[in-house]
């Protein structure tokens, strides 16, 4: 959903991704530097129920690992593998987020609440991984109502303002996290079923 206003993001995003390029960091250097601190931000706060803090380390490092694509774009060093690099390093840091918060719920007690952030992450993983390997086989797979922006938002937010003292904010978050995360899933399943089923005539037909 999100997707929509990327072109616009990346106007705003390309003036400051010039700023950062001069300093010689390569865009490769920032995914994995704003993967590591989204990392250590979410082991070191969430794990001791520091939600809010956790989640403003968090948040500064996933905004400027967006920068690596602007720095790729403004110094032409845009690669395969640094969008396979990129890829790879927001699903270690969706799992680090929601492994945290696990681990803080767990240990304040509450342990549906861990248990379904544990779900969020294996429904988070499951949502990925159908698009890549749907994409590798030849099919489209770019549906789905909660992408990896929302999903992100959503946890964050929530967590964010549980720090703050808001009631049932965490809760009601992580149980829509794991509703849009399960329609997601749905909606790829049935868009690469769709797509199968539509190469069996033409497969009998050559027979």
């Amino acid at each position: 959903m999100l997707n929509k206003v990327r072109p616009a993001l990346g106007r705003v995003l390309t003036p400051i991704g010039r700023s950062v390029a001069r300093t010689g960091l390569s865009p490769n250097a920032i995914t994995l530097l704003g993967t590591a601190g989204v990392v250590a931000g979410a082991l070191a706060f969430y794990p001791r129920g520091s939600y809010f803090w956790g989640t403003v380390v968090i948040t500064a490092f996933v905004l400027f690992d967006m920068l690596d694509g602007a720095v790729a774009r403004v110094t032409g060093k845009i690669s395969k593998f640094g969008a396979f690099l990129d890829s790879t390093m927001d699903r270690v840091a969706d799992a680090a987020i929601l492994a945290g918060l696990m681990i803080g719920l767990d240990r304040d007690g509450a342990g549906v609440l861990a248990a379904l952030a544990l779900y969020c992450l294996v429904a988070g993983v499951v949502t990925s991984y159908a698009k890549a390997r749907a994409e590798g086989l030849g099919y489209r797979c770019d549906v789905g109502i909660a992408e990896r922006s929302e999903r992100l938002i959503i946890v964050l937010a929530a967590t964010g303002l549980d720090g703050l003292g808001v009631p049932y904010v965490l809760a009601a978050g992580l149980w829509v996290l794991a509703a849009l995360s399960t329609i997601t899933v749905g909606q790829r399943l049935a868009t690469v079923w769709k797509q199968a089923r539509e190469e069996l005539p033409a497969a009998e037909s050559r027979r």
